[in-house]
């Protein structure tokens, strides 16, 4: 191209490359380039220029050339599809009348910051330092799969895809948890050296960040992700180097983090999750250090943990949803610690039903931080949800061993029953005892020593031999002896389970 041919806004930018120095074409500082589309030739450049002098412009010894171009109008399709610039590339506050082709080139850093693009194609793009598109209001999608970007990924602030009309009603919420939700950000399979920046994001479809690796920390404070119906964030087998920040995020659809590996937190403080019908949160298979949900507003939507490994879960009972998906969750401690009574209702709401694994994880997790009551009292939760799934028939001794000992977790409710069970004895015994089998060898009669030979079976005192009830005192007596029965053999249960336990 020679520079003849050139318009003088064109020759403007042609004169700055070379020096690295930038052109601003906006009339004032804060220009909005969304009014770009009426703007005139003196602000106007053509996309075949600005190719021409990233792939092959001239340059000054002495001088680092560059491209910094703010304020202008774009027309043509900007292809630098294959191409290596050597130059850094800043467009900001310019409207793109097409998207650009970015597709397997090699660029040092691109900056788009505060422009409008009808979309972005830059699939396996290079970027040695930055790639920046903060604050962008981007209509179609950002194709970014498979990216290398030595250093950090900016797209805070920005706006991608296009918002639904106020009179058009929602999507209908899918039974297929990956949605049919329009992907706007496509970062798939990409490699980021450093962080990923999106807070503000506000996304009007699905940001994919599938088998992504992030050396830092994906940042989504503050965004907004809308996709109805489907899946607002696909992040599977998402790798980050430390943490994924969301606090305040505000998801219409699933957050799909299925096998992701996060080694600090996953923050969701403040956020609202809502897939009404559908997943809410799906984060089975993941290995996680922490997953906070402090102060967020109630999940709309199933929770999914299953198979998956943190070390604190930091969810307040009051953001659970009605159903979980727990099967094979492991967990070292929650928070806050609250009472086991506090916690157990979780369990109750497990899609699957009764799952073992579930109360013994809660009772491991009482008795890391030292609860011993609490997790006593998950376990007798636990056989008294069991003894739900038996045949009536087979619940009868469960009822038994729970009134009077609590499966052996409530062994002071056996030394109560006894001493109930020894002052009616007693008593009655004292007022009506019964008559002497061979009255010139019988011992004196003890209606209290009398009691204890019917209640305790193990032990004689020589009483119960000696002396017959008859009537209806013979009938209590034969109760006095079940009932002991039944109260020592579960006690000798309830004494087992703790040695078991301990």
């Amino acid at each position: 191209m020679e520079i003849t041919d050139l318009t003088p806004a064109e020759h403007r930018v042609w004169q700055a490359f070379s020096l690295g120095e930038g052109v601003d074409f906006r009339e004032s500082p804060d220009g909005d380039a969304r009014a770009g589309a009426s703007w005139g030739p003196e602000r106007t450049v053509r996309a075949e220029v600005l190719r021409a002098l990233l792939l092959n412009g001239p340059t000054r010894e002495g001088e680092t050339a560059g491209m910094k171009v703010t304020g202008a109008r774009i027309t043509g399709r900007l292809n630098l599809m294959y191409g290596a610039v050597e130059h850094p590339v800043r467009l900001r506050s310019c409207h793109f009348e097409e998207a650009p082709d970015l597709y397997g080139a090699q660029v040092r850093a691109l900056v788009l910051s505060d422009s409008v693009l009808p979309g972005l194609t830059a699939g396996n793009l290079r970027v040695e330092l930055v790639l920046r598109i903060s604050c962008c209001r981007i209509a179609g999608p950002v194709r970014l799969a498979g990216a290398q970007i030595a250093g950090a990924f900016f797209v805070n602030g920005a706006e991608l895809g296009t918002p639904s009309a106020p009179d058009e009603p929602p999507a209908p919420d899918s039974p297929d948890p990956e949605g049919e939700a329009e992907a706007v950000l496509q970062l798939n399979h990409a490699v980021i050296g450093a962080d990923v920046w999106a807070v503000g994001l506000v996304a009007h479809g699905q940001v994919r960040l599938n088998g992504t690796t992030v050396a830092g920390q994906v940042n989504l404070d503050g965004a907004v992700l809308n996709a109805p119906g489907g899946v607002a964030l696909y992040a599977e087998t998402l790798s980050v180097g430390t943490d994924l920040r969301a606090m305040r995020l505000r998801a219409r659809g699933t957050l799909n983090l299925s096998g992701a590996r996060i080694p600090r937190h996953v923050n969701l403080a403040y956020a609202r999750l809502s897939r009404p019908g559908g997943t809410a949160l799906r984060a089975s298979s993941c290995v996680v250090g922490e997953l906070w949900l402090r102060e967020a507003a109630p999940v709309q939507g199933a929770v999914n943990l299953r198979r998956s490994q943190f070390d604190l879960l930091h969810v307040p009972p009051e953001v659970w949803p009605g159903e979980v998906k727990l099967d094979g969750l492991a967990y070292q401690r929650f928070a806050p610690h609250l009472p086991a009574e506090a916690r157990l209702p979780l369990l109750e709401r497990e899609a699957a039903g009764y799952l073992p694994q579930s109360y013994e994880q809660l009772t491991a997790a009482y008795r890391t931080v030292g609860d011993e009551a609490a997790a006593r009292t998950v376990q007798l939760a636990k056989l008294r949800r069991h003894r739900r799934t038996l045949p009536p028939y087979a619940r009868i001794w469960g009822h038994l061993q729970d009134v009077t000992v609590g499966y052996g977790f409530r062994p002071m409710r056996a030394a109560g029953w006894l001493l109930v069970l020894l002052l009616i004895g007693a008593l009655v015994f004292a007022l009506h005892p019964p008559r002497p089998l061979k009255s010139d060898e019988a011992p004196d009669f003890n209606p209290v020593f009398y009691t204890l030979d019917l209640l305790l079976p193990i032990i004689g005192f020589g009483q119960e031999q000696a002396f017959a009830p008859e009537g209806r005192y013979q009938w209590l007596s034969y109760l006095l002896i079940a009932t002991g029965w039944v109260l020592v053999t579960t006690v000798a249960a309830g004494i087992t389970r703790s040695l078991s336990r301990q």
